[in-house]
């Protein structure tokens, strides 16, 4: 007898103005490493936003939405968005691609975009032309 495979859902994605996003306290990066916001931020001025930011709906005491959403998951990128429009290089109402998430644990997405990623193996490194700035 044949079984059935469940099938998945995906997120929907959709782009949020920037004045509508806020960093959630749930995420579990807390050391700073790596590239610097200023780096990442002069990254994305030049090539755009290569990955999208995972957000929820913030939702008021009654369970309406609020028209804000929380980031628990791309706290790096939105500081260096953040950093672009003080320096006024993105509009504060720019859109940016989210992956708007309705179910699960905050902390469990945050973690898992951190967990489930594989870093490029040191020969690859060198595979990768210079890009000139």
């Amino acid at each position: 007898m044949a079984t059935t495979v469940q099938k998945i859902t995906l997120s929907p994605s959709r782009d949020i103005p920037f004045n509508k996003l806020l960093l959630s306290q749930s995420n579990v990066r807390r050391v700073k490493a790596g590239v610097s916001i200023e780096e990442l931020a002069d990254d994305i001025a030049r090539r755009g936003l290569l990955q999208g930011l995972s957000v929820r709906a913030v939702v008021d005491q009654a369970g309406v939405e609020t028209g804000m959403f929380e980031i628990p998951a791309g706290g790096r990128r939105y500081r260096a968005l953040e950093l672009l429009v003080k320096q006024k290089r993105l509009a504060k109402t720019a859109p940016v691609p989210c992956i708007v998430r309705d179910s699960g644990i905050a902390e469990e997405d945050s973690l898992a975009e951190n967990v489930q990623r594989a870093p490029l193996h040191p020969l690859d490194r060198g595979c990768v032309k210079t890009l000139p700035r």
